[in-house]
């Protein structure tokens, strides 16, 4: 299952839980549930909020994404230094709990 990207950066605004979806543009038409969540069909539901630009949107989506990156990365690093001394793959799961 694919990370909800959009979703993970929208709730570090406003204090989370401030946004849902059109269920209708502005035209009155429905909106497919396939197509609603979509930066442009976000609306607000916490009094107070506001809707971030796009661009502080996609940035911390790249934000989360680039953090999620690293975290694989010093793990991977972790992994070979742990091989360099000389540890088998099956001790170095045994330490982490996973390969």
């Amino acid at each position: 299952m694919e990370k909800d990207y959009l979703q993970l950066a929208l709730q570090t605004f406003n204090g989370g839980d401030w946004y849902g979806w059109k269920k209708e543009d502005d035209n009155g038409n429905k909106i497919p549930n396939k197509d609603r969540m979509q930066y442009q069909h976000i609306k607000i539901i916490k009094d107070g909020a506001t809707i971030p630009s796009e661009a502080d949107v996609n940035a911390k989506i790249q934000e989360l994404k680039d953090a999620e990156q690293a975290a694989i990365d010093k793990k991977a690093s972790g992994k070979q230094k742990l091989k360099d001394l000389g540890l088998t793959d099956d001790e170095i799961q045994a330490l982490i709990g996973v390969w």
